[in-house]
Order: C-alpha cells, then sequence, then structure tokens
C-alpha cells in the first residue's frame, strides 16, 4: 500500500494510464507579508522557558506585524512639544517661588499685581500643559498598545500580561505605576534579536528604566504639589508647594526626552527584526 501527500493525485496503477497533476496556482506575494525565518528552537532567555517554535511564532488570532513608524513619529513631535512646555511651567513655579519667598522676608517689596499675574499665567499654563499632554498619551497607548502586539508575534513566550494589558494597565490606581514598565520590558525582549550564533543577546534596556523612573517620579511629585497648592493659605506654604512643583516640572521634561529616546530605540528594534529575522548580523 502507499500513501500519497495532502492534495496531490492518487497513485497510478498497472491497468490505469499515468495523469499529468494539475498545475499548481501561483501563490501571490500579499500572502507572506514578512519574511518567515524557519528553525527548530530559540533558546530560552534568563528566567523563561524554551521557545520551540519557528520564527515567527504562532501569534494569537488576528495579530500581525504592524509597523509602529507612523506612532512613533507622532510620538517624538508630541513629546518634543510636551517637553518644552513643561520647561516653560517649571520656569513660571521658580517665579512663584521668588514671588513667595520675597513675600514672606518683606511683603511690602512684591505688588498685588504680579501675585495676580503668576496666578493667572499658572492657571493658563496648566490647563494648556494637561489638554497636550492627554493627545500626547492617547497617542502613546496607541504606540504602546502596537509594539506590544508586534511583541506577541515575535516571541509570545516573553509576557507574563495579555496584550490588551498594555492599555488597561495605565488605568489600574497603584497597578499602573509598575504593569506598563513590565510591559515594556518583556516587549523590549521580545522585540530583541538573538545572537549570530543563537544565542540569547541582551540589548540594555537602560532606556526603559531611565523613562520609567523619571515618568513615574514626575507623576508622583505632581500629585505631591497639586495637593499642597491647593491646600495652601500661607506665602510660606505656597513656596514650599511651588518648590515640588518645580522638581516635578523637571523631572517631566527629564521623562519627555527619555521617552523619545525609548520610543524611537524600541522601534527601531522592532524595525529590525521584522526586517531581518530573529538573527542580529554578525
Amino acid at each position: 500500500m502507499s500513501f500519497s501527500a495532502p492534495g496531490s493525485p492518487p497513485p497510478n496503477t498497472p491497468d490505469q494510464p499515468p495523469s499529468a497533476a494539475p498545475p499548481m496556482p501561483p501563490v501571490p506575494p500579499q500572502a507572506q507579508p514578512y519574511p518567515q525565518h524557519a528553525y527548530p528552537a530559540q533558546p530560552a532567555y534568563p528566567g523563561q522557558p524554551a521557545y520551540p517554535y519557528p520564527y515567527p511564532a504562532p501569534p494569537s488570532p488576528g495579530i500581525m506585524l504592524r509597523s509602529p513608524h507612523g506612532l512613533a513619529t507622532a510620538l517624538t513631535v508630541l513629546l518634543s512639544i510636551a517637553g518644552v512646555a513643561a520647561l516653560l511651567l517649571t520656569g513660571i513655579r521658580v517665579y512663584l517661588w521668588s514671588l513667595m519667598d520675597g513675600l514672606v522676608k518683606d511683603p511690602l517689596k512684591v505688588k498685588d499685581i504680579a501675585l495676580a499675574r503668576v496666578d493667572n499665567v499658572t492657571a493658563v499654563a496648566d490647563g494648556l500643559q494637561g489638554m497636550l499632554w492627554l493627545a500626547t498619551a492617547i497617542v502613546f497607548v496607541m504606540w504602546f498598545h502596537r509594539v506590544r502586539q508586534n511583541g506577541q508575534v515575535f516571541r509570545p513566550d516573553a509576557f507574563t500580561l495579555a496584550p490588551g494589558w498594555a492599555i488597561g494597565a495605565w488605568f489600574v490606581p497603584l497597578a499602573n505605576l509598575v504593569m506598563p514598565f513590565t510591559i515594556a520590558r518583556q516587549t523590549w525582549t521580545a522585540s530583541t534579536q538573538l545572537a549570530p550564533d543563537g544565542s540569547f543577546r541582551k540589548v540594555s534596556s537602560a532606556p526603559v528604566t531611565a523613562w520609567w523612573l523619571a515618568f513615574a517620579g514626575s507623576q508622583l511629585t505632581d500629585s505631591v504639589f497639586s495637593v499642597l497648592y491647593s491646600a495652601a493659605d500661607t506665602p510660606e506654604q505656597l513656596r514650599g508647594a511651588a518648590v515640588v512643583g518645580a522638581v516635578s516640572g523637571l523631572l517631566t521634561v527629564a521623562a519627555a526626552v527619555l521617552a523619545v529616546l525609548f520610543v524611537r530605540k524600541l522601534t527601531a528594534l522592532q524595525s529590525a527584526k521584522a526586517a531581518h529575522g530573529p538573527y542580529a548580523a554578525a
């Protein structure tokens, strides 16, 4: 008894004339939009099991590689503008500190018009920065979810949280101080190519850690500033709140700069892996 491969014509028998197999239709080029780099297994990175799938690994249904370049470019622009706005707001808070310090030392030297002006400028600057950061946050979450989905295609065993958490984690109180960082680190690992010999290749995740520390610090200090500023009734209290606000502003500027570096580096890692496969060039 003989067996035929699935889809092939039945074998010829002695009393049956040979028959030509029907020509196979050509495979359209759109069927393989990304190169398929097959090899038996990938080595495990520290703390993870072996990865016994061909590359790209079988992703979740409906997930495919999508370029994050457009969102990364938009984020670079928005984060740059937000960083400049945060720097200006920091200057306003330093000015508030100087007025309150002068008011404490010599109340007669500080004019009422200066106090009214700093209140008005602070309110306008806070409102504009709030709208700018809202737009930036929306685009950032879109980019973050896209690179997380790409990571699912690259290496699904790198993750401990489902792709949807790339959005949901930002809205969980307290957990939003840890979960997004975890997702970012795991996406960074999944997007890193292996060494030419197939061994694990570590790319420093310092851009991820530095960005997250600055971002988390800016969020915490800004919350403290808001509480102190709202509750301040004396020049001394306003002076102390202004100091915290200035620190928060500087951390926000640093977070914006480091976020640009993180976004561009992770986007570059994913582009290299999508274009050249799982192995880095020698």
